[in-house]
Order: C-alpha cells, then structure tokens, then sequence
C-alpha cells in the first residue's frame, strides 16, 4: 500500500507543479497580449502647409517650355509640307522636262 501512496503523492505533485507552469504561461500569454494593445500610437505627421510659391515656379517654367515644344512642333509640320510642295513641284517639272527631250 506504501507503493501506491508514494506513487499518489508523485502523481499530486507533479499535477501541481503542472498547474503552475500552466499558470506561468497563461500569465505571459496575458502580459503578451496587454502589450500589444497598450502601444501608444503615433501621432500622424504633420502636413506641410502649401506652398502656392513653389507652384507659380513650376507654373512659369512648365508653361513656357510646353509653348516652345508647341512652337517647335508646328515648325516641323511646316517645314515637312513646304518640303512636300517643292519636291512634288520639282518632280512634275522633271517630268515635263524628260518628256520634251
């Protein structure tokens, strides 16, 4: 009988130091999750103010080249269509030329 009350306090006692270390982890378990809720949260970043300068500067710069791209792309269109005119010209009047030989 001394075997199977030894073997019962064993047992008693393992199931107590058990119950503590179930204790232990469900107390960090709790302090896990309390810190994570407990974060303080940053305040946003602050908004620049506008600057109405900085879109004037962008303004008088973007417009003038956008004028000058513009300019730049109807002096081509020209040039190509008066090009056109006097080769077509020329052709005509070379063929009229072989024509007379």
């Amino acid at each position: 009988m001394s075997d199977a009350l030894e073997k019962a306090e064993a047992a008693a006692r393992e199931a107590a130091q058990n119950s503590v270390d179930i204790a232990q982890i469900v107390a960090v378990v709790l302090a896990t999750q309390q810190a994570t809720q407990q974060q303080p949260t940053q305040p946003p970043a602050p908004r620049r103010e506008f600057d109405a300068r900085k879109w004037i500067v962008v303004g008088s710069v973007a417009v003038p080249v956008a004028l000058a791209g513009a300019l730049f792309a109807l002096a081509i269109t020209i040039t190509a269509c008066a090009g056109t005119g006097c080769f077509l010209i020329l052709r005509s009047i070379w063929r009229e030329t072989q024509k007379g030989r």
